[in-house]
């Protein structure tokens, strides 16, 4: 009796946790495809070798803008020069732009367009610096400095550096002072309509207002460039990533007034590795929704990434009343350096100096998994998931997050939020939803030991050529 009575429960314990565990794969098949997600770093995207000027075997055309009248001093116009110099490089095949080392070239706001002949290379040794006065810029002119569009198989490199002169700017914004007018500024570095672009080793540095936009580009891949604005200067955004796709920024250090990395709408396929951010306001998606617009990002990899002293870690902003959606999205293998607030979804964003009204529809947000997150925060719920009550947060996966107070306890705060944790999820996350309200599975899974939060180190996210300083800013 007691021998059937064992085999009969050890039939049922078989059959309840192979139902349970088809009911949670079943709902959440999306798991595996989060977990294995990944983008070819080098897909579409030809690599040149540094051209050995010294050498005629090189194969290259050198078009020096000091060749065209550029003075380099730092004052007088040198715009006229790199307009020139550009024409000229734009035309040839496989030749070489180049900004020459231990100058300073002032140039105005400037449209560099394509498409040019094959592999063109950027060289940028020297300093590009922006003229410091607003009232003087081009009103036409009025949103950017450097921008490239049209361009196809370029390669920007160098040691140089784009200063953006931006001190004036930033005096001037309503963010700084209520009492003045709200208004856009420039974008220091933009390459807008372009693909099979690379960008390699480049500093960018007090621009005006975002600091290097990527819009409406393909197979784009940016590694060991730094991007350097003070912690107060307003909308200063490090990378911005628009309309684009199959984006990958590796190795890159970058410490600013606005977020280290923003991504909005008609992006997609883009990843991040090696990041470190600081100061700023974390790592972005979006804002999204504005002004009741669709706003549409999926398949976005943060892997590998030190976020230090910033008012947000890793951050999905929508506003109310707009459409779309944010799925598919994979936060993994950070750590957070006394951030305020390591993990938020905000669907009530409101950048506006008025109140923002209640609306019913929103951004919707899926499939967003955070994992192997460790490392200390300022506020005591270092997790929010603040969603619409219409249009809830959904698939929200945790998988070994472990975050703490130095001062105190932490807390997960939600609302609307539909999700599950596995492994170590600290604080719980127990707020979070579920319609099947079953999870026992997850919860029971042993995790690899490989994953625990204090393995996530700060060796693991050091950067190529750099170390885990803080980064120093050059006031202007």
């Amino acid at each position: 009796m007691d021998k059937l009575f064992i085999i009969t429960l050890l039939g049922l314990l078989i059959l309840v946790n192979g139902v349970a565990e088809n009911l949670v794969y079943n709902n959440f098949a999306m798991l595996e495809e989060l977990e294995s997600f990944e983008i070819d770093d080098e897909d579409d995207v030809e690599l040149f070798d540094i051209p050995s000027w010294s050498s005629e075997r090189g194969g290259k055309v050198l078009v020096n803008v000091d060749s065209f009248g550029a003075v380099g001093d730092g004052i007088s116009d040198d715009t006229q020069a790199f307009v020139k110099a550009w024409g000229t490089a734009c035309a040839i095949p496989k030749s070489v732009f180049l900004v020459p080392s231990g100058r300073r070239y002032l140039v105005n706001a400037t449209r560099f367009k394509g498409p040019c002949e094959d592999k063109l290379i950027i060289q940028i040794d020297g300093t590009i610096v922006a003229p410091d006065e607003p009232k003087n810029w081009d009103p036409d002119l009025a949103r950017l400095w450097l921008d490239f569009s049209k361009l196809n198989g370029v390669l920007f490199q160098g040691n140089g550096v784009i200063d953006g002169s931006g001190s004036k700017w930033w005096a001037s914004s309503c963010k700084k002072n209520k009492s003045n007018p709200c208004r856009g500024a420039p974008t220091a570095l933009t390459i807008d309509s372009s693909s099979a672009v690379k960008v390699k080793g480049l500093t960018i540095k007090n621009s005006q207002q975002m600091n290097f936009v990527i819009s409406k580009s393909a197979s784009v891949r940016i590694s060991k460039v730094t991007v350097s604005s003070p912690g107060d200067s307003p909308n200063t955004d490090g990378i911005h990533i628009t309309q684009s796709t199959n984006v990958v920024l590796q190795d890159c250090k970058i410490g600013t007034g606005d977020d280290c990395i923003s991504i909005v709408n008609g992006s997609s396929a883009i990843k991040m590795k090696g990041i470190y951010c600081g100061p700023g306001h974390g790592v972005s998606i979006g804002s999204l929704g504005k002004d009741n617009s669709t706003g549409i990002v999926t398949k976005v990899v943060l892997d590998t990434a030190l976020i230090r002293e910033t008012t947000n870690g890793v951050r999905i902003k929508t506003w109310q009343g707009g459409n779309g959606y944010v799925r598919g999205v994979r936060f993994e293998n950070v750590r957070m350096d006394n951030v305020d607030n390591p993990i938020i979804i905000d669907q009530f964003y409101c950048d506006s100096p008025k109140s923002c009204q209640n609306q019913t529809s929103a951004v919707r947000i899926s499939e967003i998994m955070y994992r192997n997150i460790s490392g200390t925060t300022k506020s005591a719920k270092a997790m929010k998931f603040s969603c619409s009550d219409t249009a809830p947060c959904s698939t929200i996966v945790l998988s070994n997050v472990n975050l703490e107070k130095e001062d105190g306890t932490v807390e997960t705060y939600c609302n609307s939020a539909e999700g599950f944790g596995y492994g170590i999820v600290h604080p719980s996350a127990d707020c979070l939803t579920s319609h099947d309200k079953d999870y026992s599975f997850f919860e029971q899974t042993e995790v690899s030991q490989d994953y625990i939060l204090n393995d996530v180190t700060e060796e693991k996210v050091e950067l190529a050529d750099s170390n885990n300083d803080r980064i120093v800013h050059t006031e202007l």
